[in-house]
């Protein structure tokens, strides 16, 4: 019981502490998963090391661990209030071709971060970005504004493809 005891309060901080990092930090991975893959060898190796050397307390160890992430993800699902808390939402980091610099701020994103993802989407200018949102998983999304006159949009009934 006292490996189930130790994983469960190492998850609890590691958790804590990702949440107060934020997302840019965490990058493509996700809390979870960058969580598990810091303490699966970190158990398993108490048990070729000092300590316990037993197979069966790396094996409920781990076991632990996966039950934890499994319950955090059924509680998220079944519970809104529970998700708003556990989860990484978008943040709007430019509206409409202005920055929102309290969100940058926040997120600590930087401005030459913004632009090498504006770059990557082909835009020069942030008045030419609709929207750039920060995802829960650290990568910045960046939408184009719609340059095209309504008046002069095609359709395909105008250009059949032969």
């Amino acid at each position: 019981m006292d490996t189930v005891l130790r994983v469960a309060i190492v998850y609890v901080v590691l958790f804590l502490a990702f949440r107060v990092m934020g997302k840019r930090e965490l990058g493509s991975l996700t809390p979870f998963e960058l969580v598990t893959l810091m303490i699966v060898p970190e158990i398993v190796s108490e048990s070729l090391h000092d300590g316990d050397h037993s197979l069966t307390n790396a094996a409920v160890g781990v076991m632990t661990l996966f039950l934890l992430v499994f319950a955090t993800s059924v509680i998220t699902y079944r519970f809104p209030r529970a998700a708003k808390v556990l989860e990484s939402h978008p943040t709007v980091l430019v509206s409409n071709g202005r920055i929102v610099q309290d969100a940058m701020d926040v997120e600590r994103v930087s401005v030459d971060d913004l632009y090498a993802e504006m770059h990557k989407a082909g835009i020069a200018r942030v008045e030419d970005v609709r929207w750039a949102i920060l995802e829960g998983d650290g990568r910045i999304a960046v939408i184009a504004q719609d340059r095209t006159p309504a008046g002069s949009r095609l359709s395909l009934q105008d250009h059949p493809l032969t």
